[in-house]
């Protein structure tokens, strides 16, 4: 693989920018090799026939050769550019979103293959599910578990006493639910009804989307889910994303919203 001086790899592509006056740097997600930043040079020119392979979002068959710094582009060819995600607006910022994730959560060149293919499953789910809310906060739920970051949501994260049924209070810094005798000090905690922590169980439970696809989780629940996981996510990653404050507008304003829940 990368110790040799070329190497071929599936790819999906979380974000690019513009270098010079013809070439891309890309932030690419591969199964065997983790994030890794490659350059392909010439890709916008008009006549490259890497341009159209490596856009955004696309899922790619790559031929990379080693470099100094950032390895270069030798081939690439789209294994799926999922066009009914990036030609709908709020599959787009949603999927945007999931790269930001993916990008947030990785170090470069620490391969992490169930990552992948959560990433991968999400962005077809995404294509053709109206319950794209829903699969957003298992995309989080179990990213967070692939990562090593799943909250404590069965026993207090400081005496480790099970967790009685009812509501609780989650703890972001301490990475889990903490009990009533626990609850002592200045930190803010997050409500987390007993309804959305089962629902959160679930998530990370049952690994296929279509074993949960078909359950009812009603809009108040969903948002309570997504109140919980976007605070401990940027505790994680130590930063806001900025493709949320996107999301929420696209998403709040658009007639689908509702049934996607």
């Amino acid at each position: 693989m990368p110790g040799s001086r070329t190497y071929r790899t599936e790819a999906v592509v979380l974000r690019q920018s513009a270098i010079g006056e013809a070439d891309r740097i890309l932030t690419l997600y591969t199964p065997g090799v983790g994030k890794v930043r490659v350059v392909a040079k010439g890709a916008r020119r008009q006549k490259s026939r890497l341009r159209g392979q490596l856009e955004p979002l696309t899922r790619a068959s790559v031929s990379l050769s080693a470099g100094r710094s950032l390895d270069v582009v030798v081939e690439a060819q789209t294994v799926d550019a999922f066009r009914s995600v990036t030609e709908d607006l709020e599959r787009l910022t949603r999927a945007l979103y999931v790269a930001e994730l993916t990008d947030g959560f990785t170090v470069e060149r620490s391969a992490n293959e169930p990552v992948y293919r959560l990433l991968v499953e999400t962005l077809g789910w995404l294509s053709i599910t109206d319950r794209a809310a829903l699969l957003t906060r298992r995309f989080e739920v179990l990213l967070l578990d692939h990562t090593g970051f799943s909250p404590e949501l069965y026993r207090c994260v400081e005496c480790r006493s099970e967790l009685e049924p009812g509501g609780h209070l989650f703890s972001c810094s301490r990475g889990g639910i903490v009990c009533p005798l626990c609850r002592a000090g200045s930190e803010a905690l997050i409500p987390l009804s007993l309804n959305a922590m089962k629902v959160v169980r679930l998530l990370r439970r049952r690994r296929r989307f279509e074993d949960i696809a078909s359950i009812h989780v009603s809009d108040r629940l969903i948002g309570e889910i997504e109140r919980l996981l976007r605070n401990y996510v940027r505790y994680v990653v130590e930063r806001g994303l900025r493709t949320t404050r996107f999301m929420d507008l696209v998403c709040s304003s658009s007639p689908g919203t509702r049934r996607a829940s």
